[in-house]
């Protein structure tokens, strides 16, 4: 229960990012910013897959090497994941720069929802990096024998999220782009309370 619940307290708050800009941006933009944020959500989704990919596999060599009592080789399994980290998500970032508008188009934008997906996506994008270090911290906290931090990292975010997207959309008016602009600050702030 010690592992367990935190663990799914932590995948369950990572969920609300998405639903809590679902909420905010039908009330604020409409069913073409919902229908844009779902086209843009694979990006998400598949910056999660090389976050988990680097987390799961650094946290396993982790535990692995402190089992074996090679303290040497699990700070290096946890170097290396850091900067394999970093590495990915700058290049997940260019290279969805580069290929943004035709990864929308194939994820199903259409021409009434593709300026929302366009804003939205360009500026979620630009989070990644932060997302994908995250995630991978939070996995290493787990397998360093704190998962209750790395609950809190994410519950800080998405409670962030929670706060900054009505402020962001409504007060300032600032629409889709302001529900993607929560979201980055919120991954931002989580990824260095994870740090």
């Amino acid at each position: 229960l010690k592992f367990a619940f935190p663990s799914v307290v932590a995948m369950l708050v990572s969920s609300l990012y998405n639903i809590v800009d679902q909420i905010f941006i039908g009330h604020g933009v409409g069913f073409l910013g919902n229908a844009a944020t779902n086209v843009s959500y694979p990006l998400t989704t598949i910056c999660l897959v090389f976050a988990l990919l680097i987390g799961i596999g650094a946290s396993s060599r982790f535990s692995i090497s402190l089992g074996e009592k090679n303290e040497e080789r699990a700070k290096n399994a946890v170097v290396n994941a850091i900067i394999l980290a970093i590495g990915c998500g700058l290049l997940y970032f260019i290279l969805g720069m580069i290929f943004l508008k035709p990864l929308l188009n194939l994820f199903g934008a259409t021409t009434k929802n593709f300026p929302y997906a366009y804003v939205y996506a360009s500026i979620t994008i630009i989070g990644t990096p932060f997302l994908i270090l995250n995630h991978v911290i939070s996995n290493l906290a787990r397998a360093d024998g704190s998962p209750s931090y790395s609950m809190l990292c994410m519950v800080v975010g998405a409670i962030l999220n929670t706060i900054l997207d009505p402020i962001f959309m409504f007060v300032f008016n600032m629409g889709i782009s302001g529900a993607a602009l929560a979201t980055i600050i919120s991954q931002i702030v989580s990824c260095f309370v994870s740090v």
